[in-house]
């Protein structure tokens, strides 16, 4: 997978499901989450802990982070 780094916007379902990746200005639908998990942060950097997506998005699969403060970000995409 290639690193990518950058943030994203990302909808919801009203169940709270996702539905929608935003990225680069083009919208991607969210068909299904692969997998998830919750990253801790390295706290010793100061890192916030946050919620993992790995997802298949389009013609994307991608990795999605989400920051207990909110923000939402692309952590990586297939090559």
């Amino acid at each position: 997978m290639k690193a990518v780094q950058q943030a994203v916007e990302v909808s919801l379902t009203p169940a709270g499901g996702l539905e929608r990746l935003i990225w680069q200005g083009r919208a991607y639908a969210i068909q299904g989450v692969l997998d998830q998990w919750r990253y801790g942060g390295r706290w010793w950097r100061g890192e916030a802990p946050r919620d993992c997506f790995l997802v298949q998005a389009g013609g994307l699969l991608a990795e999605l982070h989400h920051e207990d403060g909110g923000v939402w970000w692309l952590a990586r995409i297939q090559d």
